[in-house]
C-alpha cells in the first residue's frame, strides 16, 4: 500500500501485524511529535552518499553542497540508523566498520514536497498512467542530478594524469550507487546495499602467534603524489563558476549527459561517450547539412567533423587538438560502421578522455570570462573561423603538403 501515512508509521517502527513486537516502535509522544513536525514540513533536505569504490587515499575536497569525506563507523551508524532500519527486518546487519574504510561523494539537496492536496499522503493516485512506459528518455541519468553535477565537476580534474595506472583505468574511483536519506517522515526509507557490493581483494597478515591470518581489503586504484596539489582547486569558488557556466549557452548541448556517460561507462562505451563529449560541445546542427552551411574558403575539406576538428584547436589554442580528434573520430566511425578495425590503445582512450575534459574546462573559462559569448551559434562560427585559417597557415607553412588534413 503506497500511504505515505503508512510509510511513517513504519518508519517509527509500527507494523500493521498483531504479532509485530512492541518494542520496535517508538513511543508514542514521540510518534505524535514526529508526526506534527512532518506535516508541518515544506522542504525535504537530501543526503546522497556514493561510496568511491576502489578509491584510493582520494583527496577530501568540499565544493559547494558536495564533499568528499571519510566516515567513521560510528558516524555512518548515525547517519543511516541500522537500529530503526532493522525494525521488522530480523536478521538484517549494517556493516558499518566495513563501509568506514572507503571514501564518500556526500552531496546535499534541498527539495520542495508536492504542494498539491495529498501529494503526499497517496502519491500513488497522482502518477500519469496514460503516459507511455516503455518510452526512451534521450538524456535520462545515471545517477539523481545533483549527484550527476557533482561528478562533472570532479571530471574536471587531470586525473589521468594522477593515476598511477592510467593505462588500465584513468579513473580514481567508482560510484557503483547512490543512497539517498530524507528527512521527510512520509518518504520511502530504502535499504542500503551490501559492503560485499564494493570492490574487496584478500590480505593476510601474521597474529602475535605468528600464524598467517586470512582477511580482506578494499582493492584500491592507486593515486600518485601529484593528487592533492591536482584537485586543491576544487572549492567553493570552483563550484560557483561551474554553476555559471553550466547556465551559460555554451552549454546547452548535453555535454555533462555524455561526460558522466563516459565516467559510468566501460571500454569502448566509454571511449565513444569521450568522443561525443566534443561533438556535443563544438557541434551544430548546421554542419550536416552541406547546402545550409557557410562554405569555409580555401579548405578542401567541408564536412562536420572537420569542423569541430577546427573549433576544437582554436578554442585549445593546440593545432594538434584538432588533428587527434580527427583521428579519435575516424576510429569511432570505423567501430559504428562495422570496419574492420585493431584494438584501441590505452594511450588512445586516454587521449580521448584529455581532449573531452581540456574541452569542457576550456568552455568553462569562456562561458566565465569577463566578456562572455552571448550566443553558442556565434561563439562557435568565430572558433570555426579562427580554426580553418590556423589550419590554412599551417598547411602553407608546411609547403602545402599536408593537405588539410582535419
Amino acid at each position: 500500500m503506497n500511504l505515505a501515512l503508512s510509510q511513517a508509521l513504519y518508519g517509527l517502527g509500527f507494523r500493521w501485524s498483531d504479532d509485530a513486537p512492541a518494542r520496535f516502535a517508538v513511543s508514542p509522544a514521540i510518534a505524535a511529535a514526529r508526526l506534527d513536525q512532518a506535516f508541518r514540513q515544506t522542504e525535504a533536505h537530501l543526503l546522497h552518499l556514493c561510496p568511491l569504490d576502489l578509491g584510493d587515499d582520494v583527496p577530501e575536497l568540499r565544493f559547494g553542497p558536495n564533499a568528499i569525506r571519510n566516515f567513521t563507523a560510528e558516524e555512518l551508524s548515525d547517519l543511516l540508523d541500522p537500529d530503526g532500519l532493522s525494525r521488522g527486518r530480523p536478521g538484517w546487519h549494517f556493516d558499518s566498520q566495513r563501509f568506514s574504510r572507503f571514501a564518500w561523494l556526500v552531496v546535499e539537496e534541498i527539495v520542495v514536497l508536492p504542494g498539491k492536496p495529498g501529494g503526499r499522503v497517496l502519491p500513488g493516485l497522482f502518477v500519469d498512467l496514460r503516459q507511455d512506459f516503455g518510452r526512451i528518455e534521450p538524456h535520462k541519468r545515471n545517477f539523481p542530478a545533483p549527484v550527476e553535477a557533482a561528478l562533472f565537476a570532479l571530471l574536471t580534474a587531470p586525473w589521468e594524469d594522477i593515476t598511477s595506472y592510467s593505462d588500465l583505468d584513468w579513473r580514481p574511483f567508482r560510484v557503483p550507487w547512490v543512497h539517498t536519506l530524507s528527512d521527510d517522515l512520509f518518504a520511502r526509507q530504502p535499504m542500503p546495499p551490501d559492503a560485499d557490493t564494493l570492490s574487496w581483494e584478500p590480505d593476510f597478515y601474521e597474529d602475535t602467534d605468528g600464524a598467517m591470518v586470512e582477511a580482506e581489503r578494499p582493492t584500491r586504484l592507486p593515486l600518485t603524489n601529484a593528487a592533492i596539489a591536482q584537485t586543491a582547486y576544487l572549492d567553493d569558488a570552483a563550484w560557483t563558476e561551474l554553476i555559471e557556466a553550466r547556465r551559460s549557452p555554451l552549454f546547452h548541448g548535453p555535454i555533462e549527459h555524455f561526460a558522466i556517460r563516459a565516467f559510468a561507462g566501460d571500454r569502448i562505451d566509454e571511449f565513444l561517450a569521450h568522443v561525443t563529449v566534443i561533438e556535443a560541445a563544438l557541434g551544430q546542427p548546421i554542419d550536416h547539412y552541406p547546402r545550409k552551411r557557410p562554405k569555409i574558403t580555401g579548405q578542401q575539406r567541408q564536412g562536420a567533423t572537420a569542423r569541430v576538428a577546427w573549433r576544437l584547436a582554436a578554442l585549445l589554442d593546440d593545432a594538434s587538438a584538432g588533428e587527434r580528434y580527427f583521428a579519435l573520430f575516424k576510429a569511432r566511425s570505423d567501430f559504428l560502421h562495422g570496419q574492420v578495425m585493431q584494438d584501441i590503445p590505452s594511450q588512445v582512450r586516454l587521449d580521448a578522455r584529455r581532449l573531452a575534459r581540456r574541452c569542457v574546462c576550456a568552455l568553462i573559462s569562456a562561458a566565465t570570462s569577463p566578456s562572455p559569448p552571448e550566443s553558442q551559434d556565434a561563439f562557435l562560427s568565430e572558433l570555426l573561423q579562427r580554426g580553418s585559417s590556423q589550419a590554412l597557415d599551417q598547411n602553407a607553412a608546411n609547403g602545402g603538403l599536408d593537405d588539410v588534413r582535419i
